[in-house]
């Protein structure tokens, strides 16, 4: 069983069992993710992912883990050690999870959906502008911080908040850029 995983850069060969999780496909990147992971009995292994890295959320709720990459979105159960599930992914740009109801977040650069139960079955939050280049920054207290720029108007830049019990998005403040 997983109790821990992260991002690392590639690795000196021998350094871990590796296992590769590729996906075909005829628009695969020459890039790969590699993430460490570590099992309850504290013994480290690689796992080997298609596309560069993005982000990486492990859900010990669901014991899930999802690796989001310029490729992919990797679904892992944690119990197993097994690769789940994937969806082919050329526009996601952030991911994280709510520790809570051990939901996933994910966006592109247009809107923020939340994953219920598996990659394939996401919910969009409606939001109060029409965004572009959305980025997660934190979490405080059950709630997401997000900056993003107003999809018309790119000076004007917007603090969000989403409050994940109410799964509704807030402007915190905005403000112009020159």
């Amino acid at each position: 069983m997983i109790i821990e995983s992260k991002l690392i850069e590639q690795p000196y060969s021998g350094k871990y069992q590796e296992a590769i999780f590729d996906v075909e496909s005829n628009w695969n990147s020459a890039d790969w993710t590699y993430v460490e992971f570590i099992e309850n009995d504290f013994s480290e292994w690689c796992g080997v992912f298609r596309g560069s890295p993005i982000g990486i959320s492990f859900s010990k709720k669901t014991n899930k883990i999802l690796i989001l990459t310029s490729d992919c979105l990797y679904e892992m159960n944690s119990l197993t050690s097994k690769l789940i599930d994937y969806e082919s992914n050329s526009e996601y740009k952030n991911l994280t999870v709510d520790e809570i109801s051990g939901d996933f977040i994910i966006s592109d650069d247009y809107k923020i959906e939340i994953i219920q139960l598996s990659p394939s079955n996401k919910v969009i939050i409606e939001n109060p502008i029409e965004m572009d280049l959305i980025e997660f920054t934190s979490w405080s207290l059950n709630k997401l911080k997000i900056v993003c720029k107003e999809l018309t108007n790119l000076d004007n830049q917007f603090y969000l908040e989403l409050d994940i019990n109410l799964r509704k998005i807030n402007i915190l403040s905005s403000e112009m850029k020159k």
